[in-house]
């Protein structure tokens, strides 16, 4: 592997962390070491979701920059008597992607490591072979023979379950291969626009925020967004990348590399004109590069942000990712930075004034 610099060994110290949804204490103990330098103050809701402030002007307006600790994985269910294990999915899944992957089981002794297994295809009929598993079929294999030792060996049902893989720079060193980008790289951004915001002057109060259990409903922002009562929210996560074989650009525009993605419409939010073009204009003005995407389904946490009390003007800013919901996703670490220095520039800018001229736009 490539020489890691101190980005790429926080963004690794994120990754390689396990958290699925109400399991994300050891993803908030990360970030909280890394943002904690660059904070006024860190705290906690009562779900558990990090929120990191920092006083530029405290009489000035309040913006809230998340990225969601949770990843997602699985919980076990039930042991059955030969020692095979029964999950749960945590958070959206895809059958064709989980088959044969290594997992590790996170106990409270310890790590087991386990893999996800299914009927060979030898003794599948024609048909069968043809259709994917159903998850509900599938089982986890730690190597035990009875529910009496993998009872022993301290795994108990509500145990999580997460991808085991390692975080990877790819020979392209632009590249970055690894688990749960979705969605520590908004951990990440969160992390670093209050590092770039150390010794600025800004005329706000900026709250860098990991929510807890994005994957299952955007329900730690909900929570923390309570307890700040932002005048501006930024969601920043993954978005999809269309620049893989198979996938058109009427399905997905976007390439990574080309800058950060500006989401107009989400299953969860109509993103607020006022303060997209805002963002797009400082853009511009920093020559920054974006791009444009609207995605059907999903939604990311401004999508819980933006309903906060009487409203809060939100807008979601994303990623390029492939293979996003699987072991392993790609990025490009162009677009990382760019978010950071476009969230940054943005920030600068939000002062009381500015932001009632972008609330009744």
């Amino acid at each position: 592997m490539a020489k890691l610099d101190e980005t790429l060994t926080m963004l690794k110290d994120l990754t390689d962390a396990k958290g699925v949804p109400g399991n994300e204490r050891e993803v908030r103990d990360v970030m909280k070491k890394y943002i904690e330098p660059f904070a006024d103050e860190v705290t906690t809701d009562n779900l558990g979701s990090l929120i990191a402030k920092k006083v530029g002007d405290e009489n000035g307006p309040k913006i809230m920059v998340a990225g969601h600790l949770d990843e997602v994985g699985f919980m076990i269910t039930q042991i059955d008597s030969k020692g095979f294990l029964r999950f749960q999915t945590v958070g959206g899944w895809w059958s064709q992607v989980m088959l044969a992957q290594r997992v590790t089981i996170v106990t409270s002794t310890g790590e087991v490591t386990g893999v996800i297994g299914s009927k060979p295809p030898h003794i599948l009929p024609p048909e069968a072979r043809k259709k994917p598993v159903d998850i509900k079929d599938m089982f986890i294999d730690i190597g035990a023979s009875s529910r009496e030792e993998v009872q022993e060996w301290g795994v108990k049902p509500g145990d999580m379950v997460v991808p085991h893989f390692e975080f990877t720079v790819m020979n392209n060193e632009k590249m970055l291969l690894a688990k749960a980008w979705d969605n520590r790289i908004g951990c990440a951004i969160a992390i670093d626009v209050l590092r770039n915001l150390k010794d600025e002057k800004h005329p706000n109060i900026v709250y860098g925020v990991g929510t807890v259990q994005e994957e299952v409903g955007l329900r730690g922002a909900r929570t923390a967004a309570a307890k700040i009562q932002p005048d501006i929210g930024f969601g920043v996560d993954v978005g999809i990348a269309g620049d893989t074989p198979g996938v058109s650009d009427k399905e997905a525009s976007s390439k990574m590399g080309e800058g950060p993605q500006i989401i107009l419409y989400d299953a969860s939010m109509v993103s607020h004109k006022g303060l997209r073009d805002f963002v797009t204009d400082t853009a511009d003005e920093h020559n920054i590069p974006y791009q444009f995407d609207a995605i059907a389904g999903g939604g990311t946490d401004s999508g819980a942000i933006h309903l906060t009390a009487n409203g809060v003007p939100a807008l979601s800013i994303t990623i390029a990712t492939r293979y996003i919901h699987s072991h392993a996703a790609m990025l490009h670490r162009d677009d990382y930075e760019n978010t950071v220095k476009l969230i940054t520039e943005v920030i600068k800018k939000l002062d009381k004034e500015t932001v009632a001229n972008i609330t009744f736009d």
